[in-house]
């Protein structure tokens, strides 16, 4: 205010250095926005681009194991993640009726950077712990819609704490101890539909 007030006086040999000034704060502001947008929470995978089909290794009419997923920039005092597959087009993509579980775990260590291809219980990293999925197993279970091409979403979860123990949650459980510690959510999205 003081600026746009010391603009109007009549010392117009000042003006150009102000409106230098406020032109050059613009721009180191945009350029802060702009590298805080690319340096984002980001979830990836190796074996399929976001909004892109997922390999058939990955589903029960393959191998039906987790794909490889890589995350970058998790936020400053994150605790742990959380990350939650999903299916919301569960049974039907045109008549959605339920939201299928496919994967929960939590509690997983911010510093890993990833998860390999292949994980199970047993070879989680740090004190990563599973959730039950909708097939009432703690592991992963693939895509495998009985009609149409559905979505899955992988979403990963910064949180400021750890969850610790929870049993044997579901994903409801999970969301509700997350509650209020969430810092930055990073999704990526693949596609399934069976080929018989």
């Amino acid at each position: 205010m003081f600026l746009v007030k010391y603009m109007m006086t009549d010392k117009p040999f000042k003006r150009p250095f102000i409106v230098l000034v406020l032109c050059l704060s613009l721009t180191a502001l945009t350029l802060f926005s702009f590298m805080e947008a690319a340096m984002a929470f980001e979830l990836t995978s190796t074996a399929f681009e976001n909004g892109g089909q997922i390999p058939a290794r990955y589903t029960c009419e393959g191998a039906d194991i987790s794909p490889p997923l890589h995350w970058s920039h998790v936020p400053d005092g994150a605790r742990s993640l959380v990350l939650i597959v999903d299916d919301p087009d569960a049974p039907d993509p045109r008549n959605p009726r339920m939201t299928w579980v496919h994967w929960v775990l939590y509690d997983i260590p911010p510093d890993v950077g990833g998860l390999e291809e292949g994980q199970t219980p047993a070879s989680l990293p740090g004190n990563t712990k599973s959730g039950l999925n909708d097939w009432q197993r703690e592991a992963y279970g693939g895509p495998c819609p009985p009609i149409g091409r559905h979505r899955y979403f992988f979403k990963l979860y910064a949180l400021d704490k750890e969850l610790g123990d929870l049993g044997a949650p579901t994903k409801k459980d999970v969301e509700r101890a997350m509650s209020g510690h969430v810092l930055a959510e990073a999704v990526l999205i693949g596609t399934y539909k069976k080929s018989r």
